[in-house]
C-alpha cells in the first residue's frame, strides 16, 4: 500500500515537473496570457462594484424623489381659511368627546377616540376628577386631505372644581368618518403625510395667529393669579401620581392567603421599574443631564422612539440614547407600551388639552425648538428675558429676515409676547425685534 501511495506521488512529481518546463519553454506566450486572465478578472470586479454603486444610488435617489413629492403634495395643498364652528357634526362629536373627558365617561372616549391607549385612558379618567365642565368650545377647522376629514383646533374654556376662573387651551386634532359615515378623533396616530400635512396647516399665518391668542391668554391669567400656577402643578403631580399607583397595583401578582398572611402591615411589594416604549411628540432636545442649560447631545425627531429608563419627578425623563444615558422633558414623550413606570407617569396626553394648561398654553420648562410648539421661556408680557447664548436678533419671525443686531449672553430685553411659533417679540432699541424663544430665559 506505501509503495502505491508513493508511486502516485512520484507521478505527480514527474507531471508538474513537466508543466513546469512546458511554462518555461513557453513562457512568451504564457505570460502575456496570464497576464490578460488578470485584467480580464480586474475589469470584471471594477464593473460589478459600479454597477452595485449604481443601483445604491438609484435607489436612494428614488427615495428622495419620492420624500420630495410628497413634500410638494403637501405644500402644493391650497391654504383654505380658517372656519370657526363652521360644520356642525363636526362640533358635536367635539362637544360629546369633551363632556365625556369631564365626566369621566370612559367608554364614550373610547368610542370616539380607538387610538387611546390603557395609560391615556386611565389618566383621562383621573383628570375629570378636577373637571366640573367645559363650559366654553369652539371649533376652527381646514379641510383634510381626503372628504369628510378635518384638522380641527379646539379652543376651550375649562372650568375646575374650586376655582372660579376658566382656563383657555387649545388642542389639535384629525377628525374623520369611519365606514358607517360616524365621525370619530384622531388625536395622534397619523400616518407621514397626514402628519406631514398638519404640520403644514399649522404653521400657516391663521392658525398661528389663533394659538398665540390662547397662549397670550394664558400666560395672562397666570400672571395676574400666583395660585391658579399653584393649583395646575399640583393637579398634574398628582395625577401622575394616581395612574403610577394604578399602574404598579395592576402589575402586582395575586397573592395566596399564606403570602397575605405572613404580615399583615406589609400588603404592597416593592415593585422594580421597568423600562418601557416612548416616542417624542415634537422635536425636542435631548441633553446630557435633566437641565435646559445641560449640554445638547442631539434633537428627537417626532415620532422617534426610545427606551425610557427613568421618569423622575422634575419633568424631565432618563433615556437611552446611542448606547449611553441621556434627559428628554417627559411633556414631549408619549408612552406606546402598556408597561408600568415609576410613580411619575408624565407623557405628554393628546386627548386633553388641560394636562399641560391645555397643551399650547406655554409650560414654562418647554425645551422644543422651532416646529410649531409653544415657545419655551415661560415667561408673561412685559417680563425681562435675558440671552442664553449668542443670537441674532431679527426685523421679523423668520431667520430668512433681516439681521438687526447681535444679542450677547446676559444681554437683557423686554418680552412683548411668547409666539407659539418658536418666537419671541422682544423690545430692541425703541422697536419690537424677534429672537428665537430657545435662546432666552
Amino acid at each position: 500500500m506505501n509503495q502505491n501511495n508513493q508511486s502516485r506521488l512520484e507521478g505527480v512529481k514527474d507531471k508538474l515537473l513537466t508543466v513546469k518546463d512546458w511554462i518555461l519553454d513557453h513562457r512568451k506566450i504564457v505570460m502575456p496570457a496570464i497576464l490578460i486572465v488578470c485584467v480580464f478578472i480586474t475589469v470584471l470586479v471594477a464593473v460589478n462594484a459600479n454597477q452595485r454603486d449604481k443601483l445604491e444610488k438609484e435607489a436612494e435617489a428614488a427615495s428622495l424623489a419620492a420624500e420630495q413629492q410628497m413634500e410638494e403634495e403637501v405644500q402644493d395643498m391650497p391654504a383654505y381659511d380658517l372656519e370657526e364652528n363652521a360644520y356642525p357634526e363636526v362640533n358635536n362629536v367635539v362637544r360629546a368627546y369633551y363632556d365625556a373627558q369631564a365626566s369621566g365617561d370612559m367608554e364614550t372616549i373610547s368610542g370616539l377616540n380607538t387610538y387611546l391607549n390603557d395609560i391615556q385612558k386611565i389618566k383621562v379618567e383621573e383628570l375629570s376628577k378636577y373637571i366640573e365642565s367645559y363650559p366654553q368650545l369652539d371649533v376652527y377647522t381646514k379641510p383634510g386631505l381626503t372628504d369628510n376629514t378635518y384638522v380641527a383646533y379646539v379652543c376651550s374654556e375649562v372650568k375646575f372644581y374650586d376655582l372660579e376662573t376658566t382656563i383657555p387651551g387649545m388642542q389639535t386634532y384629525y377628525i374623520g368618518q369611519d365606514e358607517n359615515g360616524n365621525y370619530y378623533i384622531n388625536n395622534g396616530t397619523y400616518d407621514d403625510t397626514v402628519s406631514s400635512y398638519i404640520k403644514e396647516v399649522t404653521l400657516q399665518d391663521d392658525v398661528v395667529d389663533l394659538n398665540n391668542k390662547v397662549v397670550v391668554a394664558y400666560n395672562d391669567l397666570l400672571a395676574e393669579d400666583e395660585n391658579l400656577s399653584e393649583f395646575l402643578a399640583y393637579m398634574k403631580e398628582k395625577i401622575n401620581e394616581d395612574v403610577g399607583e394604578i399602574l404598579a397595583q395592576a402589575e402586582q401578582p395575586e397573592q395566596t392567603e399564606e403570602e397575605t398572611g405572613e404580615t399583615t402591615d406589609e400588603t404592597a411589594e416593592e415593585t422594580a421599574p421597568v423600562a418601557i416604549k416612548a416616542r417624542a411628540t415634537d422635536v425636542v432636545n435631548i441633553r446630557v443631564s435633566d437641565s435646559e442649560q445641560a449640554d445638547k447631545l442631539g434633537k428627537a425627531q417626532v415620532d422617534q422612539e426610545f427606551t425610557v429608563l427613568e421618569q423622575k419627578e422634575n419633568g424631565w425623563s432618563k433615556i437611552e440614547y446611542e448606547g449611553k444615558d441621556a434627559y428628554i422633558k417627559s411633556d414631549y414623550l408619549e408612552v406606546i407600551s402598556e408597561e408600568p413606570a415609576e410613580a411619575d407617569i408624565t407623557q405628554e396626553d393628546n386627548t386633553d388639552s388641560t394636562d399641560n394648561a391645555q397643551n399650547t398654553t406655554g409650560d414654562a420648562s418647554t425645551d422644543t425648538e422651532n416646529t410649531g410648539s409653544t415657545a419655551s421661556i415661560g415667561k408673561a408680557p412685559g417680563d425681562q428675558v435675558k440671552v442664553k447664548e449668542t443670537v441674532r436678533v431679527r426685523k421679523s419671525a423668520s431667520t430668512d429676515s433681516d439681521v438687526l443686531g447681535t444679542a450677547y449672553v446676559g444681554d437683557t430685553f423686554e418680552l412683548v409676547m411668547e409666539q407659539a411659533d418658536g418666537w419671541s417679540k422682544v423690545k430692541y432699541k425703541g422697536s419690537n425685534a424677534f429672537i428665537k424663544s430657545e435662546y432666552l430665559e
